[in-house]
């Protein structure tokens, strides 16, 4: 297939393909059209983030869909990947992941990229993806660029206390620091029965 004819857009800049995105999607995975439209219409710059592929006919035949990891800020997880089903077979999935690992390094300045699969190991290990412990998408995200406030160089004018010793039992210790290894806070609980896998975005 001519990629040159394809274009992989940020979906929300083209609200004017959310229609066509719904109805690829849902042939795929039937769910209500409107519970489909809210998630599409959250896709923003940031995450989480939907591309479409759009061929010269302005007929979208692709859409990945990219969701934060909240315990792995330095990763995200491919939520979605779909390709026309008359389409399938032309390399177009591995086109858009391509392409979506390349906005992932250079836009999202992201280190690593997860995902989960059942039956398509093969394809995904062909793109450089390794088996891994389950992760979860669920939590409260912190975006990989956040600066803790307690962290930034901000002139600290809060009152000072004064130092007084204490008195009786000294303070407990405090608890360990988290590993802060990529893959230290996966989730190895996590029951599926799909596998996941991952891929270092650092070459």
């Amino acid at each position: 297939m001519e990629f040159e004819n394809l274009s992989v857009l940020l979906l929300h800049y083209y609200p004017e393909y959310l229609k066509q995105c719904c109805d690829l999607i849902n042939e795929e995975w039937p769910r209500s059209e409107t519970a489909r439209m809210m998630s599409l219409q959250a896709s923003c710059d940031a995450l989480p983030t939907s591309f479409i592929i759009v061929d010269d006919k302005k007929l979208v035949i692709g859409h990945c869909k990219l969701t934060p990891i909240p315990s792995i800020p330095e990763s995200c997880f491919v939520e979605t990947v779909v390709i026309k089903k008359n389409l399938r077979g032309k390399r177009l999935g591995s086109y858009l992941m391509r392409y979506i690992e390349d906005y992932c390094k250079n836009v999202l300045h992201l280190k690593m990229i997860h995902l989960s699969t059942k039956g398509q190991e093969d394809f995904y290990a062909k793109l450089g993806y390794t088996v891994c412990k389950p992760v979860s998408i669920y939590g409260t995200y912190v975006p990989n660029n956040f600066i803790p406030e307690s962290h930034s160089h901000k002139t600290d004018n809060s009152v000072p206390q004064e130092n007084t010793p204490s008195t009786g039992a000294p303070p407990p210790p405090p608890p360990p620091m988290p590993k802060t290894g990529l893959n230290s806070n996966i989730n190895s609980n996590i029951k599926s029965n799909k596998t996941f896998m991952y891929k270092d975005l650092i070459w």
